[in-house]
C-alpha cells in the first residue's frame, strides 16, 4: 500500500457516512477518542480490539452481526471501504482497512512505535517475516485447504497446495520451539497477527494442532494475556477463550 493510499480510501463520501459514529463517540467518549473499530463478528477484526486493548488505546467499538444463513458481513458493513472486508477503522476523516495497515497506523499513531519493531532492533528481521507471513502465506493456505476438503478430489496439484498449511504449520512449530514469541523473547504486533488463524479462524477452517505442542503452548501462553482476555470478551462475547 502506497503513503497516499489510506488518504484516497478515506474518501470524502466515507467521511460523511461515518459522520455520526464519530459524533457519538465524541459525546460519550470523550473529545480525545476518535478511533472507531468496525468489528465484523468472528473476523480478523478481533486483532485490531485487541491492539487497542494492549496498547491502551481509547476507541469505540462498533459491532456488526454476519448474515445467519451466508455469514457473510452485511451490506453496511461492506459499504464502509470499496473491497468490502474486515477489518475496518475509521479515524476523524480516514477510513482504513485490511489488518496489516490497521495494526501499523494504529501501532505508530497512537502506540508511539509499540509493539513493532524497528530497524536495528533485535528480532527485526524475525518480526517482518512473521508480521507478514500471517497473511500473506499462513492464511491462504489455511483458505486453500478447507476450499480444497469442501469441494473434494485430490490430484497433484490440489495436495501440493493443501501441504503449504502443512509447511506452515511445521515453521511455526519449529518457530515456537526455540522462542516464546514469533519475533524473539518480547511479544509484538507479529504475534496480534498471527493469533487469529490459529484460532478463531480454525473455526470455520479446520485445523488439527495436536502433532504441534510448540504451538500449543504458544496459544495458551498468548490467551493469558490480560488485553487478549478484554478484548475476546468485549469482541467475541459468545466465543469461549483460546487456550
Amino acid at each position: 500500500m502506497s503513503g497516499s493510499a489510506p488518504k484516497s480510501i478515506g474518501s470524502a463520501r466515507s467521511a460523511r457516512r461515518e459522520a455520526p459514529i464519530l459524533e457519538q463517540t465524541r459525546r460519550h467518549g470523550g473529545p480525545d477518542i476518535m478511533l472507531v473499530v468496525h468489528h465484523l463478528g468472528t473476523s480478523q477484526s478481533e486483532r485490531i480490539v485487541w491492539l487497542c486493548e494492549e496498547l491502551g488505546v481509547p476507541y469505540e467499538l462498533k459491532r456488526y452481526e454476519r448474515d445467519p444463513k451466508t455469514r457473510l458481513a452485511p451490506p453496511e458493513y461492506r459499504a464502509l471501504t470499496p473491497f468490502g472486508t474486515a477489518p475496518v477503522i475509521s479515524d476523524g476523516g480516514l477510513v482504513l482497512g485490511e489488518s496489516a495497515a490497521i495494526v501499523e497506523y494504529v501501532g505508530q499513531t497512537y502506540g508511539t512505535g509499540r509493539l513493532i519493531l524497528r530497524p536495528g532492533s533485535p528480532g527485526y528481521a524475525d518480526f517482518l517475516f512473521w508480521f507478514h507471513f500471517a497473511n500473506g502465506s499462513l492464511m491462504p493456505a489455511a483458505l486453500i485447504d478447507s476450499l480444497a476438503r469442501r469441494v473434494g478430489g485430490e490430484d497433484e496439484m490440489m495436495a501440493g497446495l493443501r501441504a503449504r498449511l502443512d509447511r506452515a504449520y511445521d515453521l511455526l512449530e519449529a518457530r515456537l520451539g526455540a522462542a516464546p514469541f514469533l519475533a524473539g523473547g518480547a511479544f509484538t504486533a507479529a504475534d496480534i497477527m498471527t493469533l487469529f488463524p490459529l484460532t478463531t479462524m480454525r473455526r470455520f477452517s479446520r485445523r488439527d494442532i495436536g502433532p504441534y505442542p510448540h504451538v500449543r503452548a504458544y496459544i495458551e501462553r498468548i490467551a493469558a494475556r490480560p488485553a487478549y482476555r478484554r478484548a475476546m470478551r468485549k469482541a467475541e462475547p459468545d466465543l469461549p477463550l483460546a487456550g
